[in-house]
């Protein structure tokens, strides 16, 4: 993508249309003419006339209005797609589905850029389309016949390695390509499983492969950087309904429509007609409650909790925690804003936010919490502006106790220290390392010492740095580039570096490291975490489908987890599935739990 593009304008504040200088109109050119055999079309910048086909599409609302239209003719080539968009911002355009018409207008390369993005650094895929475009309806025809998209028809491998603007496009190899190949065209999916939920966006994920990294409850599940699961597709009903899906549920029979790409989520089905959505009455899970001799250690990521949010998100957590998670002894939570929420007014004392949650917990017949947490520095540790979350313990009093011990703050790191042949904190609660660079605005963990039954037990909640800036799974560079990944590492190993303190001082202590890392179970970060066998994860005694805390872009995959030392022993583990999966969510985090024995 060379420095001769021009920009012919913007779309909307996330997208620009590129072009490049024009040259003289092009006859007889067909829609696979435009489109060509790679995913920038080889008539970019020119203006044709005249380019015929039937509308098989139309879309009034959102930031790119206009039609689809597709060549009832296709030229054989199974890498030119015969689908192509007209964009027209001006008006809704005087066409139906089935007119006949002919186009005339400028080649141009879609891109949906983030801020402080551009078409040249982007790592999302372009849409070819015609802008400045003006059409003759001709007559009406039939609309061309959709093509079905099945378990068989696209491939498992899901991108080649590369630039894919600069590479020819192999459908018959790769999942990107195929669906490039097809792009704009009419193609349809019959009786789909949803695998992620319908978003506040009006939008649902699909499988077309039913068995692809399948979990019990109909989940596709992430299982590694190679496994992307390439049947995942976005529906995004046009003009049309939309169910309120969870996943696990059916789309019955047929759905249909344009294929087009959206940077939230690569790859869409825009749906001109839709299944039968099929609810399969997949609910909220409740655990078990912990025998009297076990510690119930949970984590819960709240989704940015603020003293602010409507009593209506307290009752419903309280009762996640309360009822499906029958009242864990300890629980570390994240996202825990201020007071006054994402009000930037220099206020970081929560005791309000919390306050309210444990009063709603209380009233949803769960025990009477108590809390532990450090105040921010005031817009240090990342997160929505002026909400300066952090994480926090509740506790309950009548069956653990908190050691507190003074001396941690914001700033101040927390140190394994020994005493009478054990370990212990040098502050209770304090935090890890909070100056290191790998913490710049980000959350710091929060360490705290209890006592349960007798015996030590340290708990160490996370928080670890967002995604944010990674390349997405279907973008054009490929294999996409994991940029955040550097300084989860960094986190991971300043936690690690303070576990192995403990243990050097204590070979037998029962350490817990919980939170959501916001990474994978394979991931470097968590390989950082039990290098060496210091600690190990608690999900490896689930089926590898089944360790899940969080659906995204129809992916099932685990960012929360929770770790433990070989001092802690057994240990009886469970994801409680309260909303990753459900269009209805309190938090768009799953919490989990760990028994303990110590």
């Amino acid at each position: 993508m060379g420095s001769s593009k021009v920009l012919a304008g913007a779309l909307a504040a996330c997208g620009v249309l590129v072009v490049l200088p024009g040259s003289a109109a092009a006859a007889e050119v067909r829609i696979h003419d435009v489109q060509g055999a790679g995913r920038v079309s080889p008539l970019l910048g020119q203006r044709v006339s005249g380019v015929p086909g039937v509308v098989t599409g139309v879309r009034t609302e959102g930031t790119a209005p206009g039609f689809w239209f597709q060549d009832p003719e296709p030229d054989g080539d199974p890498r030119t797609s015969e689908g192509l968009f007209v964009y027209a911002p001006d008006a809704p355009p005087r066409v139906a589905v089935g007119d006949v018409v002919a186009v005339s207008g400028t080649v141009a390369e879609y891109y949906a850029v983030g801020d402080g993005e551009q078409p040249e650094t982007t790592p999302n895929q372009s849409v070819t389309e015609l802008s400045g475009a003006n059409w003759e309806v001709t007559g009406t025809a039939p609309v061309p016949a959709a093509e079905p998209i099945t378990p068989d028809s696209v491939p498992d491998a899901y991108a080649p390695d590369g630039e894919l603007d600069a590479l020819p496009l192999d459908p018959a190899r790769f999942a990107l390509d195929y669906y490039e190949s097809r792009e704009h065209m009419n193609v349809s999916v019959t009786d789909a499983r949803v695998v992620g939920p319908t978003d506040a966006y009006g939008a649902l994920t699909v499988t077309s492969k039913p068995e692809q990294n399948a979990g019990e409850r109909g989940t596709t599940t992430y299982l590694g950087y190679d496994e992307p699961n390439s049947g995942r597709l976005k529906v995004e009903p046009v003009g049309l309904p939309v169910p309120a899906a969870n996943v696990g549920d059916e789309l019955a029979g047929r759905t249909e429509g344009p294929l087009d790409y959206s940077r939230f989520g690569g790859y869409l089905l825009a749906a001109t007609a839709l299944g039968e959505h099929r609810p399969v009455g997949v609910e909220p899970e409740v655990t078990r409650a912990q025998d009297p001799d076990e510690l119930a250690v949970a984590t819960y990521n709240v989704e940015n909790l603020a003293g602010t949010d409507e009593q209506s998100k307290f009752d419903r957590l309280a009762r996640g925690v309360a009822v499906n998670l029958a009242a864990p002894d300890v629980i570390a939570l994240e996202e825990v804003q201020d007071d006054t929420g994402a009000t930037d007014d220099g206020v970081v004392a929560a005791d309000g936010t919390l306050r309210r949650l444990v009063d709603a917990i209380a009233a949803a017949g769960g025990p009477r919490y108590e809390w532990r947490q450090i105040d921010p520095v005031d817009g240090a540790d990342g997160g929505q502006p002026g909400g300066n979350i952090r994480v926090a313990f509740l506790f309950d009093p009548t069956r653990v106790s908190f050691v507190d011990r003074p001396g941690g703050d914001a700033v101040t790191p927390v140190r394994a220290v020994p005493a009478e042949g054990r370990a212990e904190l040098s502050a209770s609660p304090g935090r890890i390392a909070p100056a290191d660079p790998a913490w710049e605005a980000s959350r710091k963990p929060l360490v705290g010492e209890f006592s349960f039954r007798g015996e030590p037990v340290f708990v160490v909640a996370n928080h670890f740095t967002s995604k944010g800036g990674d390349q997405p799974l279907h973008g054009r560079f490929q294999p996409p580039a994991r940029e955040s990944e550097r300084q989860r590492v960094e986190q991971a190993r300043l936690v690690r570096g303070l576990v192995a303190d403990l243990t050097a001082i204590d070979p037998g202590a029962k350490v817990v490291v919980t939170g959501d890392l916001n990474d994978f179970g394979f991931s470097p970060a968590v390989s950082a975490l039990t290098e060496g066998g210091l600690l190990s994860s608690a999900a490896d005694a689930l089926p590898p489908v089944e360790r899940y805390s969080y659906v995204y872009e129809g992916n099932a995959q685990a960012l929360d987890h929770v770790l433990t030392t070989p001092g802690v022993g057994r240990v009886d583990y469970d994801v409680v599935h309260v909303n990753a999966e459900f269009a209805d969510q309190t938090s768009d985090h799953d919490p989990q739990l760990a028994r303990l024995r110590p």
